[in-house]
């Protein structure tokens, strides 16, 4: 069993400087210049000792290496100490090698379907989507078996639309040092602000149709 943490610890802790939290899970992205260096970073997480007991996710792009450490169970989704010290171990190895970490360059999706009776909606995406249900929260998350895929968390909607449906918006976590310059860069791009009373947790935002997106952030988030 592992010992929980929150974000705000695993921030705090010594060695995490490569790693951001955002969403469910901490991230660190590792620049490879090449193929052949990434999978070179591949052998060496593959290398660590214990690693086969706590596996990292790992993604593998043209431009580097992206590996995110989350611990699950029926009562906890998130971080633990097991992952701050695979944490530790995964960026030690990165740096012998010479590869260095972008934190500015991770993100998460999240998709947040609203409903007036979420439990009457999240059966149909389950089934839809292939997903299963989150272990620790099954009556509103829904996650990718394989780890590939936004999840998403259900809403429950105070004020139903006029028409009786319901409504879908995005999340998008970010590393927080990069989360002002996204919402500034989306309002330049013809978006508008719908609300910032919880900032820097996260600003809702909004297209000139009135599509909505959450520019979030682990901050001030236990």
């Amino acid at each position: 069993m592992f010992d929980p943490m929150s974000a705000r610890e695993f921030h705090a802790a010594n060695g995490t400087d490569d790693w951001r939290v955002i969403g469910d899970g901490a991230t660190a992205f590792f620049v490879t210049p090449t193929f052949a260096d990434a999978v070179r970073l591949v052998d060496a997480i593959g290398a660590l000792p214990g690693v086969e007991d706590h596996r990292p996710d790992v993604d593998v792009r043209q431009d580097g290496v992206t590996v995110r450490l989350l611990s699950r169970s029926t009562e906890w989704y998130g971080m633990s100490r097991q992952d701050l010290e695979l944490a530790r171990q995964i960026s030690a190895a990165a740096h012998e090698l010479g590869f260095v970490a972008d934190p500015g360059r991770v993100q998460s999706v999240l998709v947040i379907p609203g409903a007036p009776v979420i439990a009457d909606v999240v059966p149909f995406w389950q089934a839809a989507l292939g997903y299963h249900r989150r272990p620790d929260s099954p009556d509103e998350d829904l996650v990718d078996p394989r780890d590939r895929n936004p999840g998403f968390w259900f809403e429950t909607m105070d004020q139903p639309r006029a028409d009786g449906g319901g409504a879908i918006h995005v999340a998008v976590w970010v590393a927080p040092e990069v989360a002002e310059t996204r919402v500034a860069a989306a309002l330049a791009a013809g978006g508008r602000m719908v609300r910032d009373t919880f900032a820097p947790a996260w600003w809702t935002l909004a297209d000139a149709a009135g599509n909505e997106v959450d520019i979030a952030t682990v901050l001030e988030r236990d």
